[in-house]
């Protein structure tokens, strides 16, 4: 035997024996009828789009996203469960054709605060001053994540092909808040793979540790003694100066943390008036780190230093958990059928009107002028990453290590917008938002296809999940049985303006889109 036949039968030997090597997917004659029943829905996509984004509805207070996407789904045949995980805006969508892999679809759906923008327009101009508004498009996931199970669905039943959906919105995913508490309420117990999506101006998707941090999100209260401020201030202890003391020490502690941290705060409640001393004051912090021990070992230094704080001022601290998110880890063997659906979707067919519209945005704003993309981006990795030192977080993690789960990232906004900005608003109700997000439901719509059909797929991905994702670390949250979700965020400020927010919602049945209903002419190049 040759050294070249040798060669080539020990590659085909470990080809054959590696646990993830490629396998059949469902037939590309379904996957394309599967892009039909997409197309088919292009004008419900539409209108999900501009609904939710005309809702404007920050976390925890989703009730109509909620109502209006549950309602479409109920009737097209999914049975409906409200108020999952004790919170009211959280809910499951599930719909089975017999026994066989259950798979999860979801997205995020809430807004971000004083972030209300109009769409369509190269200039920054609320809808309403100082309402929410989508800046971070989530207004487009669960739409595109509708899209493709019902398209799904309806393959599955012309086929006959068994299995189970489970469809779940991503509530409160600004405050990091809500999917360590599905975990814990064990809603996915049963599922097999999951598939979650977020909105981006590329179409790509990735496995292994993404780089982001995890995070913990704290609110410490302090409680003082009040006192006249300038009578008898000796007989006050303010809590107020335990919050500045404990922001003091923690900003002297940065300079000795790792550099992959990133900590932050804001002062919730910093006391009544002058005259008084604070007897209650309040500051919520977001502590973030790569691994489970490292956001663990952050929260307990915060904690130690708001005790340390209490102790200096006179005062007490109580510490409340409002939130928790795991680090993000894709799943490999899914991530490569998914990017293979990517690939065969390919990017949406921008128009001239699209790309004009993009430039005019970049421009006005002074922003990087780059064209919507033309091309799906390669399969992300570890390796084709490189290093990370830390950054943003995103609680898909607590699913990620709960059931093999990937990210598809899905073009519906445009190029240099600032995340978590009302620019990043601006695209996210007109044709450039609608196409991204029929393009992104193809691709999910295949890869439960690929699933369904593919029960290799599912092994791969949980023998990835237990030998590679889970061998050397665990799930590991630092909330405790008495931590519950903080229902009451946000509550305050809808209760006050949802009413002038109704004035703007989008009313389908009258208007062809959103940016009609606005008066908008798209694309509209200019400021006015």
């Amino acid at each position: 035997m040759t050294m070249t036949r040798s060669m080539k039968l020990l590659t085909a030997l470990l080809m054959a024996s590696t646990p993830f090597a490629a396998q059949a997917k469902a037939p590309a004659a379904m996957k394309k009828e599967a892009m039909a029943e997409v197309d088919e829905q292009a004008k419900l996509v539409q209108e999900m789009v501009d609904s939710v984004f005309s809702f404007q509805e920050p976390g925890f207070q989703e009730f109509q996203t909620a109502e209006y996407l549950t309602g479409i789904l109920e009737k097209n045949g999914f049975t409906i469960t409200k108020g999952v995980a004790g919170i009211p805006t959280a809910w499951t969508a599930t719909w089975s054709n017999g026994d066989g892999p259950v798979v999860a679809l979801g997205s995020d759906v809430d807004g971000l605060l004083g972030l209300s923008q109009m769409p369509g327009v190269p200039e920054l101009k609320p809808i309403v001053p100082g309402a929410p508004g989508h800046g971070e498009g989530h207004n487009s996931g669960m739409p595109l994540i509708v899209a493709a199970a019902i398209a799904a669905k309806e393959v599955m039943i012309k086929h006959g092909i068994k299995g189970k959906l489970m469809l779940w919105p991503g509530v409160a995913e600004e405050l990091l808040a809500t999917k360590a508490y599905y975990v814990r309420a064990g809603l996915f117990k049963d599922v097999d793979v999951s598939i979650f999506t977020h909105v981006a101006s590329s179409f790509g998707t990735s496995y292994g540790d993404s780089g982001n941090n995890g995070m913990v999100s704290v609110e410490y209260t302090f409680k003082g003694i009040t006192s006249h401020a300038a009578g008898a201030p000796w007989s006050g202890r303010s809590a107020l100066d335990a919050v500045e003391l404990m922001n003091i020490a923690w900003n002297m502690r940065r300079e000795h943390l790792p550099l992959t941290q990133r900590s932050h705060y804001v002062i919730t409640n910093g006391g009544g008036q002058p005259n008084i001393v604070p007897g209650e004051a309040s500051v919520w912090y977001y502590f973030r780190e790569q691994n489970f021990e490292s956001i663990r070992h952050l929260y307990n230094t915060g904690s130690d230093i708001a005790e340390a704080a209490a102790k200096a001022t006179g005062t007490f601290v109580s510490r409340r958990v409002l939130g928790y998110a795991a680090p993000n880890f894709g799943n490999k063997p899914l991530a490569e059928a998914a990017q293979a659906n990517i690939e065969m979707v390919g990017m949406p067919k921008w128009s001239p009107e699209d790309q004009a519209f993009t430039k005019a945005v970049q421009e006005a704003l002074k922003f990087k002028v780059a064209p919507l993309k033309t091309t799906v981006e390669p399969l992300s990795s570890p390796e084709t990453r490189g290093t990370s030192m830390g950054g943003g977080s995103d609680d898909i993690g607590d699913i990620m290590w709960t059931v093999p789960t990937i990210t598809i990232r899905f073009p519906s906004n445009i190029p240099s917008m600032i995340g978590h900005n009302v620019t990043s608003a601006i695209a996210m109700a007109t044709p450039i938002a609608h196409k991204g997000a029929v393009a992104g439901a193809k691709a999910v719509a295949l890869t439960v296809l690929d699933v369904m059909t593919t029960p290799k797929l599912v092994s791969d991905a949980k023998t990835y999940f237990t030998t590679v994702q889970t061998k050397d670390q665990k799930y590991d949250p630092v909330l405790t049985p008495e931590d519950q979700p903080a229902i009451h965020l946000n509550k305050e400020l809808m209760e006050r303006i949802r009413p002038e927010l109704k004035k703007y919602y989008y009313d389908p049945s009258k208007y062809s889109s959103y940016l009609e209903q606005l008066g908008i002419t798209y694309p509209q190049l200019t400021p006015q």
